[in-house]
Formats: structure tokens, sequence, C-alpha cells
């Protein structure tokens, strides 16, 4: 199966990112992907008033990221934002295209590193996984990747890939931590894993842009595929880009017989 991991730098206005998005599709679709995954956020980016901006899965941006799967024939997963009780706002994947239509909503919220995401956003509780042309996919989102068991979730049903969107905050060791723990993840859960992190604010800026300030998650960059052996098989830099790549399913059969942690498991926790 052939995917596009498509790393870029949303903005706060969700009809300009839906045209980076589509623009995204398109190339991908040229590059004969089945799947596109665009990053946490795509809708809007963090720093950015949500409640706002959020809408329902049956509103104007969902409907435009369907028509979007419908142009190009691919499944699409990106981060949007749906509404949520109490004023708040759910951190929503919409997956959706040629057979699938589905939504997760991100169980652990980033309440990290001073940033209290849970202050405005509400978890969501159910692991949802998909299914494209009979392979089965998980979906998961930026902090969740330092939860283990979401991934073994993933794996329990049947999944041999874990889609990771993600707004990963900047910060001395952040870029070593992201590399680490998507590359445990997909270890310790034996999967293929494709981890489409916001580019790099710094890296999209055109020459002789100021930077914007704001203590909000906005990306790093160095989004990577990362086999079932926990080793990078693709990876981008900090800036923009789109990765085409190929993942090998049968591989995780093979990876799991040689090293069967699955299996071998004496304890078992459940996502929440």
């Amino acid at each position: 199966m052939r995917i596009a991991l498509s790393q870029l730098t949303t903005g706060p206005d969700p009809e300009r990112n839906l045209e980076l998005l589509r623009a995204e599709a398109h190339r991908a679709a040229a590059g004969a992907a089945r799947v596109i995954v665009f990053p946490e956020a795509a809708m809007a980016c963090f720093g950015t008033p949500l409640a706002p901006l959020a809408e329902p899965l049956d509103g104007p941006w969902a409907t435009a990221v369907r028509r979007l799967a419908e142009e190009t024939g691919l499944v699409v997963v990106a981060g949007m934002f749906t509404p949520a009780p109490d004023g708040k706002v759910a951190n929503t994947l919409l997956a959706t295209g040629p057979g699938v239509e589905a939504a997760y909503d991100k169980i652990h919220l980033y309440d990290a590193f001073g940033f209290a995401e849970s202050d405005t956003v509400a978890a969501g509780s159910e692991v949802v996984t998909i299914e494209v042309d009979g392979v089965r996919i998980g979906l998961a989102t930026c902090y969740d990747v330092r939860f283990p068991e979401l991934f073994r979730a993933h794996a329990d049903a049947g999944a041999v890939l874990s889609l990771l969107p993600a707004s990963w905050g900047a910060g001395p060791g952040k870029r070593e931590q992201w590399e680490l723990l998507t590359r445990a993840r997909a270890l310790d859960a034996t999967l293929w894993l494709a981890a489409v992190d916001q580019a790099d604010p710094a890296a999209s800026r055109a020459p002789g842009d100021e930077a914007a300030t704001s203590p909000a998650p906005t990306g790093i960059g160095h989004s990577a595929l990362i086999g079932p052996d926990g080793t990078v098989r693709q990876s981008l830099g900090a800036g923009p880009g789109l990765l085409l790549a190929d993942v090998d399913v049968d591989e995780v059969a093979a990876v799991r017989r040689a090293v069967p942690v699955l299996a071998n498991r004496r304890l078992k926790t459940t996502a929440g």
C-alpha cells in the first residue's frame, strides 16, 4: 500500500488550509498513493480560538474534505475540531474516502510542558480503526504517542499500520522525544507507524517574515514512516514536504513471528 505523509504548516483560516490540503492531495494522487495523511490541526492551527471554528462532521469543512477524497480517489485523514459539550471542542481525525468514513477523537490531551489542551478540548474515549483495501489501520493523535497501550489496542484490533497526525510542541529535547517515541510505539506494537507532524513554522516562513510567538504546539516537522521493527524507513526534515512511501503489510507478520511481544504479554491494559 502506498501512502502519502503531508507535512505542512496550517494557519488560522480553515478555507486557506483547505487549499493546502487540496494541492497536496492531488500531488499524492499523481504519485499513486492510496491514503494521504495530514497533520493534527489541519483545519486550523493551535493558538487559534478553536470553539468559533469547530464544525460538526457533516459541516462545510468536513464536507469539502470528503469532496476532495472523491475527486482524488484517496482516503484522506486530516485533523479538525468538532463541537463538544460545555463550550469545548473535540480534537478529531476525519478519515474519509472510497469505502471509508470514520472519526477519532483524541483520547490523551496535551496537558504537559506548560500547555493545557484540556482547557478547551474534551477527551475522546474510543479506539478507532479503519479498513482500506483489506488493511486494518489504527488512528491516533500527537500526545497519544506517549501511551503505548493505545497502539497495542490497534494491534489487538488487527491493525498493521497506525497513523499519527501531530502538531508537536517545540522545545529542548522535543525532537529527540518525538523520534524516540514514534520508533518505540512501532516496535512495541510491532506495526508500521506513519507519524505526520506539522512542519516547523520557522521553516515554512518566507525570508523576512517575522516569527509568531505562541506557547501553542505548532509542529517541528520530521515526519517519518517507521517499520514494525522500529527502524525509520523514510523521513522528512523540518520544512514542508510530501513523503510517498510503500508499506509492506506482510512484513508485520514476519516481525511478529520473530519478536512476538504481543503474544508474550503477561499484563494487558485498555486505552482510555
